[in-house]
């Protein structure tokens, strides 16, 4: 049983365990370890224990009373020690407080997980008039979206099943065209007579194919890793963009200007290079909503994210280091990948650019707005001539598009 009290100063935790005469195991815990675990969510020190119990305390009908936080300037302040936490907590005194706002299903520490997040030790302010606050509503929407044990249970099911299956089972359709496009493809190298309208087809599965993917994985495979978004897009880079002819991987270029006493390397995750031998990057982000405009206005305009602005940042960073590598950049370049490449053929690092796939055109579980969207096309069109910016549902537009004007 746990129970919130709020006094004048501070917000205290009555608790009583559920195992009647076990319940000494907290004070054993306080005493052996210095510390003990409450209701499997706030971990008190024996200092916070605000009514020791007497040498012959009866256990059974004994509750237990800590100390949560102090109130000060309008908020309940709770060390983050308390929440597994290196960040401590303000919480506006006037949010109802109840045990799944600070755990999430399997015994989740909420902000114990949030606090693995931030690259910074200031406290996290949910509610209240603080600049830096989470609005309650943006909090408790935080809540929502923490998934369930039937999510949880799905998710470890759909690993295991990624991992064994390749991508196969449970992707029938997509599978059963790309065996007939190998059919198809076989049968039409078999005739010397090229039939315009079976490539045509060809083209039609293949862009099926690749589209029907990306939406299974959209759909049943939210929780990969960016390197395992990465891996799947890799499959089809060559044919959602087909003016490239090589793909690599982890390609370490030269940076001269972050230390000019030295050389330091920087890693671009894939790098394309087209018929020409010039080279291009590419940044393959997870697919999260809520990462492209932020959900508040600036001045009655949309501003992306700073998940948004970091990553065109980084890619453009990567290209002022591309380009200041020069000659020498593609003579290293060249020599290293030359068995790779068609022969006679060189790495050129002319004027190159990036292409950014990242999040969905969704922004607190709906679809953008018309206004959104012509601020988001405004923004890509801002950073236009060095960077394409493309949303996983752009790019299943493009796509669509694709099949549709093939079809015809």
């Amino acid at each position: 049983m746990l129970n919130f009290i709020k006094t004048t100063h501070s917000v205290e935790i009555e608790y009583q365990t559920e195992y009647g005469n076990g319940n000494d195991w907290i004070w054993k815990n306080l005493n052996s370890n210095g510390s003990a675990e409450v209701s499997r969510t706030f971990i008190f020190e024996k200092s916070d224990l605000l009514n020791p119990p007497q040498p012959t305390q009866d256990f059974e009908t004994y509750e237990y009373r800590f100390c949560l936080g102090r109130l000060a300037s309008g908020y309940l302040r709770i060390p983050g020690r308390i929440l597994d936490s290196q960040n401590d907590l303000w919480i506006d005194e006037n949010i109802k407080l109840k045990r799944s706002k600070f755990t999430a299903e399997r015994n989740v520490s909420i902000f114990g997980r949030l606090s693995k997040i931030l690259d910074h030790s200031n406290p996290i302010v949910i509610g209240g008039k603080h600049p830096d606050a989470i609005p309650e509503d943006a909090f408790d929407e935080l809540l929502k979206k923490f998934p369930n044990t039937y999510e949880l249970n799905r998710y470890a099911e759909a690993r295991v099943h990624t991992i064994l299956s390749q991508y196969i089972d449970g992707m029938k359709d997509a599978r059963g065209r790309y065996e007939r496009y190998l059919n198809r493809k076989q049968s039409l190298n078999s005739t010397t007579k090229v039939d315009l309208d079976q490539l045509k087809k060809l083209e039609i599965e293949k862009y099926i194919l690749i589209r029907d993917l990306i939406e299974d994985a959209l759909t049943n495979h939210t929780n990969f890793s960016e390197k395992e978004w990465q891996q799947l897009m890799l499959n089809f880079l060559l044919l959602l963009f087909p003016k490239y002819i090589k793909v690599f991987e982890n390609v370490t270029i030269h940076d001269y200007y972050t230390d000019h006493s030295k050389k330091t390397n920087r890693f671009l995750d894939i790098a394309l290079i087209d018929a020409n031998g010039n080279l291009d990057i590419i940044e393959i982000k997870k697919p999260f909503e809520d990462k492209i405009l932020r959900k508040g206005l600036y001045r009655g305009n949309s501003i992306p994210t700073s998940e948004l602005s970091g990553s065109v940042m980084q890619a453009e960073k990567y290209l002022f280091h591309l380009s200041k590598w020069g000659i020498k950049g593609e003579e290293t370049l060249s020599k290293k990948y030359a068995a790779d490449l068609p022969i006679g053929m060189s790495v050129k690092i002319s004027n190159p650019k990036a292409t950014i796939i990242v999040g969905r055109d969704q922004i607190g579980g709906g679809n953008m707005s018309s206004q959104q969207l012509l601020d988001f096309e405004i923004i890509k069109r801002k950073y236009a001539n060095m960077v394409d910016i493309i949303t996983y549902d752009d790019l299943l537009r493009r796509l669509d598009n694709t099949i549709a004007a093939l079809s015809k």
